[in-house]
């Protein structure tokens, strides 16, 4: 599937709930299903920053030249938001994934405006240290 696919696919589900608190229990939920990582694997480098709360991302490039990720978040609405973007970059190549910006992904998704300023900032950053690992 490609990110335009997923962003699609994503903004179906969210276009269905009216009440951005419905949005929030929805990521919620999402970050529910969230595999996470281990303590050892929240480290300094893995971490997001820019992020008000702990947020970290690990990613691993597999045989086709596709990345895998995984992450994690002491904050529940951010750990759904990050699990946005496994969902949305996981499968995915370098080039497909540096093709894409976090302001864009919110909007695509319908989470534009329901999600604080704070919120905006912390996943253009997680966005961000994304790019960062497969460039």
């Amino acid at each position: 599937m490609t990110i335009q696919e997923t962003l699609q696919e994503l903004n179906e589900l969210f276009s269905i709930f009216d009440d951005p608190k419905e949005k929030f229990i929805q990521l919620m939920d999402m970050a529910k299903e969230s595999e996470g990582l281990s303590e050892s694997e929240k480290t300094e480098k893995n971490k997001v920053y820019g992020c008000t709360s702990q947020a970290w991302v690990l990613a691993e490039k597999q045989e086709n030249n596709a990345f895998h990720f995984r992450t994690d978040s002491d904050a529940m609405i951010v750990k759904g938001l990050l699990t946005l973007l496994v969902k949305i970059f996981s499968g995915q190549t370098a080039a497909e994934i540096q093709s894409v910006d976090g302001t864009t992904i919110l909007n695509s998704i319908g989470l534009i405006g329901s999600v604080t300023n704070q919120r905006t900032t912390g996943f253009s950053s997680a966005v961000e240290k994304i790019q960062g690992l497969v460039s």
